[in-house]
């Protein structure tokens, strides 16, 4: 399902490596929410207050960090060049978020941002489906 649905997005025609790491961030926590939610609906309508509640259980900054320590043996060297550029960027931590879990989830947008602008929509999907793993 999901990958229908980035499939209708059109990509950007500037390259990846081009934007800045935070844009990269802001993109891919974009495209990361849309899985969460288009997964946690596969299965047919839900409670909406129920979808919320475990939506926001995955997409938040300490399950971005735990999904990074499930996946980071299976990044490759230049994703993972990709994930340290987008962890390294000095941003503003949230005062109820650990500062480390801030930015590996950082780090994790800006991965799969950048997946998503290079068009690897099935590399996104074999790395989020270990979120609900």
């Amino acid at each position: 399902m999901i990958e229908e649905i980035l499939n209708e997005l059109n990509l950007s025609k500037t390259p990846p490596g081009e934007y800045s790491a935070l844009t990269l961030a802001y993109l891919g926590d974009c495209v990361y929410e849309l899985y969460v939610r288009s997964y946690l609906v596969k299965d047919g309508n839900k409670n909406v207050n129920t979808l919320h509640k475990t939506a926001t259980k995955h997409v938040c900054c300490a399950a971005q960090a735990e999904l990074y320590r499930k996946i980071e043996n299976m990044l490759t060297d230049e994703e993972e060049a990709v994930f340290h550029r987008g962890r390294n960027t000095k941003s503003h931590v949230p005062k109820n978020s650990e500062m480390r879990d801030y930015r590996d989830a950082t780090g994790v947008e800006a991965l799969i941002g950048w997946l998503y602008l290079k068009g690897e929509k099935q590399r996104i999907c074999d790395l989020l489906k270990h979120i609900f793993v």
